[in-house]
């Protein structure tokens, strides 16, 4: 009599609960995708209409998210090698897009800005509860692969710049001065800096 497939020793159902985890893990990155990619719009109008640095910064942020996540559901089930390309690819994203936004805060601190708190402060507050909702999403697989640690990185990031956002509006309508913009925007464009330099580190290959 054949053996039944559950004792096989063909490893069935263990390929049954991977396959399943990275079906899970593919559904929570086309979840934060959309959230990133949905907010990104949203910050960068609203952005450009307040003549905000922290949330063009922010905006740009997201953008770049998106297109990590986008990378990530590419890599999930892949083989490590593969998924520290897509690692890799995302890191250099994030550095490239912070350098851009650098560039940005510097052209606006000479030219001159003047941002609109009510509407940082607003909008700050809808993106830090879109990432709250994405880094509760992502910690739940953050056991998984490259991909989703370093969605959890994205997510938590993201969640400080939110506040810094905030806090810099509150700052505005206070003194009435578009330094703290100025500070936040250039605040979170460090921070994308050094998130994109940790993937990097996460895609690197451990010496035996």
């Amino acid at each position: 009599m054949p053996p039944s497939p559950l004792h096989s020793g063909c490893g069935c159902a263990a390929d049954i609960a991977a396959q399943a985890a990275q079906s899970m893990e593919r559904r929570t990155l086309w979840v934060v995708l959309l959230i990133n990619a949905a907010m990104a719009v949203v910050e960068v109008v609203f952005g450009i209409r307040a003549g905000s640095s922290g949330l063009i910064a922010d905006s740009l942020d997201m953008i770049a998210d998106a297109g990590v996540y986008a990378l990530s559901l590419l890599a999930v089930g892949r083989s490590l090698r593969q998924q520290r390309r897509a690692a890799d690819l995302s890191g250099r994203l994030q550095i490239a897009l912070a350098g851009w936004v650098l560039l940005d805060v510097l052209r606006r601190s000479l030219l001159g800005s003047e941002p609109i708190s009510a509407v940082m402060v607003a909008i700050g507050t809808l993106a830090l509860l879109a990432n709250l909702t994405c880094l509760i999403l992502v910690r739940r697989h953050r056991e998984g692969g490259l991909p989703m640690r370093a969605s959890a990185i994205f997510s938590t990031n993201d969640t400080l710049a939110n506040l810094g956002v905030i806090v810099a509006g509150l700052l505005v309508a206070w003194s009435g001065s578009r330094i703290p913009d100025l500070v936040i925007g250039a605040g979170i464009s460090l921070l994308v800096l050094r998130g994109g330099q940790r993937i990097l580190r996460e895609a690197r290959p451990v010496a035996c």
